[in-house]
């Protein structure tokens, strides 16, 4: 894991991060002040037994409050999707063997740890500096020569144009550009980048600077294709996905497949190259929507309202 005194500095004026801290602390000092009376405001007896369930609860509670708003680390945040786990299995439990009187509350508690739960599992994982390494690599054929194809994607601000997750990229200097792009579960990252390889025609390759939301780099290719047919592209990326392998999976959750996405990002580069313009259907939308049509479907005519967009 990743882990610096710059990260640490994010995390406490996180404001997500702060209220969660909150949270727990709201939630710890009365569990642990008054544990009958918050044992019965859940729905259940206060019996020893959840009178002490609902203390060490409490305890837990100020410690990952102490720690978010004190020293954050993700670990406290992995700690309270921990705890919300145990907390989710009491109730259950509670929920089985109730006598009937207090379910309602019972019920409510139980709904609202879910959700909390939920908030828990989307603040550690979008928080954590693990990672893991990507490598993305895909091919196309544009029926163009090289050098009017290299031309094409070495404009880097007409990338967006075809590349659904870029929302901007911004030439700032000889070899410096600065990229804006969405990322899985509507958060944006921005990058600069720098050009550390060019060769007319052939290559281009980038890789971005210190400070970079993901470290990524990569190249594309452009070689004359077999029997004179035109240019065959060759892209690779690399980078880092944030939050490991849970973040992956939830990123593939929420049809954020990377892969997917590059096949699709060059089909939209060969309809430019070819035509002039991204071929428009209600199977392969344009600009944002298409981030919700991976994989993309076989053409099919515009609806009225998508004709009017285009149109306009």
């Amino acid at each position: 894991m990743k882990t610096d005194t710059r990260s640490t500095s994010r995390l406490r004026h996180d404001p997500l991060v702060r209220g969660l801290g909150w949270a727990s602390a709201l939630l710890g000092v009365p569990q642990v002040a008054a544990p009958a009376g918050f044992a019965r405001a859940l729905g259940v007896d206060d019996a020893l037994r959840h009178r002490s369930a609902t203390t060490a609860v409490g305890v837990r509670e100020l410690a990952a409050a102490a720690g978010l708003l004190g020293r954050p680390h993700p670990a406290w945040l992995w700690g309270r999707v921990g705890g919300d786990l145990m907390d989710l299995t009491m109730l259950t439990r509670a929920l089985k063997n109730h006598d009937g009187r207090g379910l309602g509350r019972t019920v409510a508690a139980t709904a609202a740890v879910t959700a909390l739960t939920a908030t828990d599992v989307y603040a550690a994982v979008t928080r954590t500096r693990r990672s893991t390494p990507m490598e993305l690599t895909a091919t196309t054929t544009v029926t163009q020569p090289p050098d009017r194809v290299y031309a094409l994607w070495r404009d880097l601000e007409r990338l967006p144009d075809f590349m659904a997750h870029l929302e901007e990229v911004r030439v700032t200097g000889p070899r410096i550009s600065h990229w804006r792009a969405s990322a899985p579960f509507g958060k944006t990252v921005e990058w600069d980048a720098e050009t550390t390889e060019e060769v007319a025609g052939r290559l281009i390759a980038w890789q971005s600077v210190d400070g970079a939301d993901i470290d990524n780099s990569g190249e594309v290719r452009f070689e004359p294709a077999p029997g004179g047919r035109g240019t065959e592209i060759r892209v690779t990326l690399r980078y880092d996905l944030p939050g490991g392998a849970l973040g992956k999976a939830a990123a593939r959750y929420f049809g954020e497949e990377p892969h997917q996405q590059l096949d699709d990002d060059l089909r939209r580069f060969k309809q430019i190259a070819e035509t002039g313009e991204v071929v428009r259907s209600e199977g392969a939308p344009g600009g944002k929507r298409a981030r919700g049509e991976f994989p993309q479907h076989p053409a099919r005519p515009l609806t009225e309202d998508e004709l009017k967009e285009a149109l306009a």
